[in-house]
């Protein structure tokens, strides 16, 4: 998925400025897709240059509210539609499992044991998300409950994973 994207599918529900932009990933793509703020910003730049969206508003400090163009949502509707995910599978964690052989038993559980804590934290975060969301019927708040409850279902099977993987280590 590209940030490109992301911020488009964004500007369909109504202009927003960098910092509002940044709000809402946090509260709603925040397990599908995480932005800094310099890449948002970058990025916004870049849709406005490219005529995929447009200034609609400019305010004191140099506030800026961008607005999604024809163009735009053109560009988005062939993304979601004729542009095939990329399913590479890269996990770091998963490779460091691979060689935890090197380090003494004691450590290997103790990595593992941090995953299985990150997994509650991450699930914990997206159950504050899922507050947000729950009663809003706008179509941002319908289809992100969705890839929420996908975040939630992945995260929960990598806790539970965690913690049967720590019992497999001699």
């Amino acid at each position: 998925m590209s940030l490109r994207h992301a911020v488009l599918g964004l500007l369909t529900e109504g202009p927003a400025s960098g910092y509002d932009l940044l709000k809402l990933f946090d509260a709603s793509l925040s397990n599908v897709w995480p932005a800094t703020q310099s890449q948002l910003y970058t990025e916004l730049g870049k849709l406005s240059e490219a005529g995929l969206a447009s200034v609609s508003a400019e305010g004191p400090r140099g506030r800026k509210e961008y607005s999604i163009t024809d163009e735009g949502l053109a560009e988005l509707r062939r993304w979601i539609t004729d542009v095939e995910p990329v399913g590479t599978a890269r996990s770091d964690m998963l490779l460091r499992v691979f060689f935890l052989a090197q380090v003494d038993p004691e450590q290997a559980r103790g990595y593992i044991r941090r995953q299985a804590e990150i997994g509650r934290k991450s699930l914990e975060h997206l159950e504050s998300i899922r507050e947000f969301l729950d009663g809003s019927t706008d179509d941002l708040s319908v289809y992100g409950r969705i890839a929420l409850e996908w975040g939630l279902r992945f995260t929960r099977t990598q806790q539970e994973w965690a913690e049967w993987a720590e019992k497999q280590i001699r």
